[in-house]
């Protein structure tokens, strides 16, 4: 048996914590090294967008890290800070859906289909915190 089916055998949800683990610290440093796309739809109404940005930019590399580590309780206090952090992103993504207008071209699909797509990421962090 390979060591990767070995992991599953182990740990069913090993597979879901390394890509959603790995997702989340590859998000943090883009939020870093490329922050405009992110700063550009930080809601007016919250003010400082560079702040906002840079804080889910740690929330998610937070998130990542403890994810990837070995110890089962960083491992589920990754699965909650990344529950947090997908849920507390939720409000940015409605007013990008919102800005991008009716969905009639394809950027404005993409926004808005993103929304019911945050859904199984929030379930798959709850699982990975309840684990």
């Amino acid at each position: 048996m390979t060591a990767a089916l070995e992991d599953l055998a182990v740990d069913p949800l090993a597979s879901s914590r390394k890509r959603m683990g790995s997702s989340l610290l590859f998000m943090g440093i883009a939020h870093v090294v490329v922050p405009d796309p992110f700063v550009k739809i930080i809601p007016k109404r919250l003010g400082a967008p560079r702040f906002w940005n840079l804080a889910a930019a740690a929330a998610e590399a937070t998130a990542g890290a403890l994810l990837l580590s070995k110890d089962p309780k960083l491992q589920r206090a990754g699965g909650w800070v990344a529950l947090g952090t997908i849920v507390g992103v939720y409000p940015a993504n409605i007013d990008m859906a919102i800005k991008a207008g009716p969905p009639t071209n394809p950027k404005a699909i993409a926004a808005w289909l993103r929304l019911p797509g945050q859904f199984p990421m929030i379930r798959t962090a709850y699982r990975l915190a309840r684990a």
